[in-house]
């Protein structure tokens, strides 16, 4: 084993360390913290002005949830109880009901009567989406979930249901005629049927949705 070099003392290293600091260095040497904080007023401003500019999430990210609807206006949601199941947090709660003769709220047998999700419990991990056999949840982009009272927190089926658009039809009433409720998740649906509107025009003649509702071609639709 050989014996590493031994540094002599009057080496240039030494004797760099033993030299003094100039008086340029003496001087600003109180002040010599404030460097990093002097170049950072002069670099661009990296701070989210939220609330004033809302900032841009990502195109996949996980915020308050949605229940959608088919293009005729009924509910995809069928009550399986699918999302409660698979909830880690135990946030969802759902109650299920069946669809009456004629007049249906979606699809098939059931439709979600009652639909709850804690906010206080629920961790925006997804799982419920990827349970939903006909994507009735989803998860949208609003992230402002702040309430004065934690009651408010715990959102109803009425909050979470996403609006009619513009020529749907407000449920219930029954489904398309000939069409089960595996065509509809398959996309056969593109509206409401005139047999559709004039059964709700009957019922309910002062349905605000009737104004807007526009039926769907019958021949398109087959096509």
């Amino acid at each position: 084993m050989t014996d590493r070099p031994h540094r002599s003392r009057g080496s240039q290293h030494d004797k760099w360390l033993r030299d003094a600091p100039s008086a340029l260095a003496r001087a600003f040497a109180p002040v010599a913290g404030y460097g990093v904080t002097i170049s950072s007023m002069f670099r661009p401003v990296v701070t989210e002005q939220y609330p004033f500019e809302p900032p841009q999430v990502m195109p996949r990210y996980h915020g308050r949830h949605q229940l959608n609807r088919y293009d005729d206006g009924l509910e995809k949601c069928i009550g399986c109880e699918l999302c409660a199941w698979a909830c880690p947090a135990d946030a969802i709660y759902v109650e299920a009901a069946s669809n009456e003769p004629g007049a249906q709220y979606s699809p098939g047998e059931r439709y979600g009567r009652v639909y709850q999700i804690n906010y206080l419990r629920c961790i925006f991990c997804g799982f419920c989406i990827e349970a939903c056999p006909t994507r009735a949840l989803t998860m949208g982009h609003d992230f402002e979930l702040a309430e004065y009272r934690r009651a408010d927190d715990i959102y109803e089926k009425d909050q979470l249901l996403v609006p009619l658009s513009e020529g749907m039809l407000q449920p219930p009433h029954p489904q398309v005629e000939g069409l089960s409720d595996g065509d509809y998740y398959r996309g056969a649906v593109q509206g409401p049927t005139q047999t559709q509107i004039d059964w709700v025009r009957e019922h309910r003649p002062d349905d605000p949705s009737l104004a807007t509702a526009r039926p769907v071609n019958e021949e398109a639709r087959q096509a």
